[in-house]
C-alpha cells in the first residue's frame, strides 16, 4: 500500500527561507514536507516595459529535487501560509493541486492517485483566530460533494478494517 511507503514531514518554519532551504537539503528520507509559514520573497527579477530595473517575481522558495504545491494569491496581502514539497522521485502519482475545491491561504488541498485509488493530502495553518476552520466550517460543511467524499472515505476505512479483522479472525 502506498501509506507504507510515503514519508511525512511537517514544519512551521516562521518565514525563515534557510529553514526552508536546509529542509529541502537534508530531507532526503521524507517524499512529502508540509510547509507553514512559508517565506514569500522575490525569486527573481524580469525585464519589464515600465521599469529599468525590472518587476519583481515574488513566490516561495523552489528547490530541484523537489515539486512545489502552493497556491496563487490574488494580491500581495493574500500570500499563501501552506504550501507543500514532493520529492520528484515520486512525481509518477500524478500528484494534482486542487484550488477548485478549497481555495484558502491557511488550506493546501493536494490529490495524487494510486493503483486506482485517489489519495488527498491536506495542510492547513492554524492562526490564533483558528481563520481555517472557520473557512471549513462556513464553505465546506454545506458542500455536497465534501460531505459525500468524507462520508465515503470513512466507509472505505471502515470496511478495511472489518476485513482485516474477519480475515484474522479466519
Amino acid at each position: 500500500m502506498i501509506c507504507d511507503v510515503l514519508k511525512f514531514f511537517s514544519q512551521n518554519i516562521h518565514k525563515n527561507n534557510l529553514i526552508v532551504n536546509t529542509i529541502l537539503e537534508t530531507r532526503s528520507s521524507f517524499n512529502i514536507v508540509f510547509i507553514q509559514e512559508p517565506p514569500w520573497l522575490t525569486i527573481h527579477t524580469t525585464p519589464s516595459f515600465t521599469s529599468c530595473n525590472g518587476e519583481e517575481l515574488v513566490s516561495v522558495p523552489h528547490h530541484p529535487n523537489w515539486l512545489t504545491f502552493a497556491r496563487t494569491p490574488a494580491n500581495q496581502s493574500d500570500s499563501p501560509r501552506v504550501l507543500m514539497y514532493i520529492d520528484i522521485h515520486i512525481s509518477c502519482f500524478c500528484f494534482s493541486l486542487q484550488n477548485n475545491i478549497l481555495n484558502y491561504r491557511d488550506i493546501l488541498c493536494v490529490f495524487f492517485s494510486n493503483k486506482g485509488s485517489i489519495f488527498i493530502m491536506i495542510n492547513v495553518y492554524s492562526d490564533s483566530s483558528q481563520s481555517a476552520l472557520k473557512y471549513l466550517k462556513n464553505t465546506c460543511c454545506g458542500n455536497h460533494w465534501t460531505q459525500s467524499l468524507i462520508a465515503t472515505q470513512v466507509s472505505k476505512t471502515l470496511s478495511r478494517q472489518l476485513s482485516r479483522e474477519n480475515h484474522k479472525r479466519t
